[in-house]
């Protein structure tokens, strides 16, 4: 998503340093916030809380996309929805918990969080 990006990390001056947040960082902090919402089966590709805390970051692949630039952070993520919920109210409770985990974390403000639905999960099973 980032193409003028210089680096993989976002950077804020404190009274006493820098700190510095790696842009995969933030990625994980994304697809944690996903997955806590209900109505969301797993990120596409069968990422679960469970994988995701084995695999890292590697697991996620193209289905959750993040750019932190100066100006704050757009995600992009694709995700499996559980039968039965609301896709649009779902997806706003998606975004909603994005912002406030990133927002919350690390002191970046989220411009964008863009939801893909790509599949729905019937107890399980990608339909």
């Amino acid at each position: 998503m980032a193409q003028d990006k210089k680096t993989d990390e976002a950077k804020m001056q404190t009274p006493i340093g820098v700190v510095k947040i790696a842009d995969d960082v933030v990625t994980l902090i994304v697809a944690y916030a996903v997955l806590d919402v209900d109505g969301v089966a797993s990120i596409a590709g069968g990422v679960t809380r469970e994988s995701l805390s084995k695999g890292g970051i590697r697991k996620l692949g193209k289905n959750v996309k993040v750019d932190v630039s100066k100006e704050g952070v757009r995600a992009e993520v694709a995700l499996i929805m559980e039968y039965g919920f609301n896709i649009p109210e779902t997806s706003t409770k998606v975004q909603k918990r994005i912002r406030t985990a990133v927002e919350t974390m690390t002191g970046l403000t989220v411009l964008d969080a863009g939801i893909r639905v790509v599949g729905i999960s019937m107890g399980g099973e990608e339909e």
